[in-house]
């Protein structure tokens, strides 16, 4: 199942405390591991079930293999090995898992990438340089994706509370 939340924006730094009780509040979504990770403009994180890939590599929030951007992840992409083999002549995959092909996916086709998923899906990717986001979910919104903006502050999570 997994659960994302994250803050962006000029207070964004102060808010890892409010992150950190987000994802202590998702984790019956997410049992087997969580992190939260502090970004210049953002805070970002995640409560992981391990099903794909469940190394160590796979955590998340990931980082893009040049550290430009970051990506927490909920959902599974039935098509991921496809869109894998057409992104490995321009990716350099570190992990086996569907939330790093989403992040290739999203690098070289930007929200185009959407059109080309077939699955469930929440996910956030960040922009370390330009300090934007990128939010999306599935069409059907099988898995959820709560947001609020507040004195110059946004802010999502995979549950409203």
């Amino acid at each position: 199942m997994c659960g994302i939340a994250g803050i962006i924006g000029s207070q964004s730094l102060d808010g890892y405390p409010t992150v950190m009780a987000m994802t202590t509040m998702l984790v019956h979504r997410g049992p087997n591991a969580g992190k939260v990770s502090i970004f210049p403009g953002a805070v970002l994180g995640h409560r992981r079930l391990s099903i794909i890939d469940i190394s160590s590599r796979a955590a998340q929030p990931m980082i893009s293999a040049d550290g430009r951007h970051a990506i927490v992840y909920n959902g599974e992409i039935y098509n991921y090995r496809e869109l894998r083999r057409n992104l490995e002549d321009s990716y350099s995959f570190r992990s086996e898992s569907d939330t790093e092909v989403l992040l290739a996916a999203w690098r070289r086709w930007g929200e185009d990438c959407l059109s080309r998923i077939n699955g469930m899906f929440a996910f956030c990717i960040y922009d370390l340089q330009k300090r934007k986001i990128f939010l999306a979910r599935d069409r059907f919104g099988k898995k959820p994706l709560k947001y609020h903006y507040h004195q110059g502050e946004f802010i999502f999570g995979s549950e409203i509370k």
